[in-house]
């Protein structure tokens, strides 16, 4: 993977933008805040509305933007006009991103034979009720360490189809 000197980090969700910003904070990625757009995390999902915000800025340069979801089929459509100032990078985290706290708690195979949506397995089988929630998932991974193995196990078990990437691909 090949970033540009400037990036836009674009996660899905709270508990997505959670785990960025430990994985920020603790340096652990390829690339660093001062290289990322407004120097943090954006929550913006729609294509035309970050081309809007950001593009029309007149970059001299291309923008990598990186967007951490857990659907393959979500497209990012933008204007003719800026296709080539940017490139995508779509980094998966199916089925879900609470499937982190799966691995970190060790319940991966009670998981499995749940049958649940792993959003579901934490709220009833592991009683986390808010782990969808920024504060509950930033406190829960206070210990970088344990994120950084939960993704390693994550890219060691899941059928991650040719070209594409996990979270494992940011980690320095």
């Amino acid at each position: 993977m090949e970033l540009a000197k400037y990036k836009a980090c674009i996660c899905e969700g709270a508990a997505e933008n959670a785990i960025m910003d430990i994985l920020l904070d603790k340096e652990l990625l390829v690339f660093s805040r001062e290289e990322m757009l407004e120097e943090s995390v954006i929550r913006c999902r729609d294509g035309k509305k970050f081309e809007q915000k950001y593009l029309r800025k007149g970059f001299a340069e291309k923008i990598s933007v990186i967007r951490i979801l857990d659907s393959r089929r979500e497209k990012f459509k933008i204007g003719k006009a800026y296709e080539h100032k940017i490139d995508v990078i779509n980094v998966i985290t199916a089925p879900e991103i609470e499937m982190l706290i799966i691995f970190a708690e060790n319940q991966y195979k009670e998981f499995k034979k749940s049958g649940k949506k792993p959003s579901d397995f934490c709220k009833e089988n592991l009683r986390m009720s808010d782990v969808k929630s920024y504060d509950y998932v930033f406190n829960y991974f206070s210990n970088s360490g344990i994120l950084v193995e939960a993704i390693k196990e994550y890219h060691r078990t899941a059928k991650i189809p040719k070209g594409e990437y996990t979270l494992l691909d940011l980690l320095k």
